[in-house]
């Protein structure tokens, strides 16, 4: 993600003081953008085919998974409480409401991570998503 340095960043106080409904709708795109760049690096599908496969990855299911599978140190275990927490008066199609509530959380971590620049432990996070998804 190399193109971050060129972007307007803000201090970690000031991150910290977003919503975590913030944090998730950065943390949405940074997956996703990881998800689509590993299917086409790895898999020599046509883009159809690859959007259908990477359903299976960012589906609320499957990032509540990712979530509850990962070892948190105490600063990411808050993060995702705040993020598993916020009210986003938005009730999911496809999922429970626990899978969306973790799901969220687990798009505030990333977005979090990817906010605060620190790149090498959201690096490590992505790379190991692909291993908890069944």
């Amino acid at each position: 993600m190399e193109f971050q340095d060129e972007l307007i960043t803000k201090n970690e106080k000031e991150i910290n003081m977003m919503s975590p409904l913030t944090w998730a709708y950065v943390g949405d795109s940074v997956y996703e953008m990881y998800i689509r760049t590993y299917l086409s690096n790895s898999t020599n599908l046509n883009p159809h085919k690859m959007h259908v496969l990477s359903i299976k990855y960012v589906r609320a299911s499957a990032q509540a998974n990712i979530l509850k599978n990962l070892n948190l140190t105490e600063e990411e275990r808050e993060i995702v409480r705040r993020g598993r927490n916020t009210e986003s008066h938005h009730l999911p199609k496809h999922a429970s409401a626990e899978d969306y509530m973790y799901a969220t959380a687990f798009e505030a971590l990333i977005g979090y991570l990817y906010l605060t620049k620190q790149n090498q432990r959201l690096e490590e996070i992505l790379k190991n998503c692909v291993d908890f998804v069944d």
